[in-house]
């Protein structure tokens, strides 16, 4: 009976395996998609972070660490869907160029536009067509979190162009959970995107 019961879980295991593998194609695709750009993307900040440390600009410095970490945490999540679907995700290697910290901003601006207008709204649609749940609450993290990141960096940009950098916050915390951002000195009780507790979050700035 035992025996019985442990054939038919493997078989319902491998039978849902087969059903990502085989009916949610496009999703697989939009997940691998996703890792290589949030991979880039947070190595790309971090460069971003070193360049505006090097032209003084701390508080923007901060900034870009803390993203390019929730970037990071996005990519590991999405990896993480990839293989519980069964597949295996490739290798990424991150290319970008380095500019002016005014230019970097704009460059950031434009790819999380893209990111939260376009690229995720899409995936998502096509993660629910495929019934592709986990995925969904991945793009979705990595979604309203660019939002949020879009909006940081137009504030910065906007700051930096008034010269008044100096008003931009000095502390930023990332949920290690699903990469949510927060540039405030002292963050709500728990994320409210995955409800993770605040002092799970990581500190970034001082």
């Amino acid at each position: 009976m035992k025996k019985t019961i442990i054939s038919g879980i493997i078989m319902l295991i491998i039978a849902g395996l087969q059903t990502y593998a085989g009916g949610a194609d496009k999703t697989i695709a939009n997940l691998k998609a996703a890792f290589k750009g949030e991979s880039t993307a947070s190595a790309k900040y971090a460069a971003y972070a070193e360049q505006a440390k090097k032209e003084g600009f701390t508080q923007i410095a901060s900034m870009f660490e803390a993203t390019s970490k929730a970037e990071a945490i996005h990519a590991t999540n999405h990896k993480t869907v990839v293989e519980k679907m069964g597949q295996k995700m490739d290798a990424v290697k991150p290319e970008f160029t380095v500019k002016t910290t005014k230019e970097n901003l704009e460059d950031a601006i434009a790819g999380e536009t893209y990111e939260m207008t376009k690229m995720y709204p899409d995936f998502i649609a096509t993660a629910k067509a495929e019934s592709a749940d986990p995925a969904i609450k991945s793009f979705r993290w990595a979604m309203d979190t660019e939002k949020k990141h879009q909006a940081m960096y137009q504030n910065a940009l906007n700051a930096l162009n008034s010269k008044k950098v100096e008003t931009l916050s000095n502390i930023y915390w990332v949920c290690p959970k699903c990469g949510n951002t927060y540039d405030v000195a002292k963050p709500e009780a728990s994320c409210a995107f995955c409800s993770t507790k605040s002092d799970k979050f990581i500190k970034f700035g001082k």
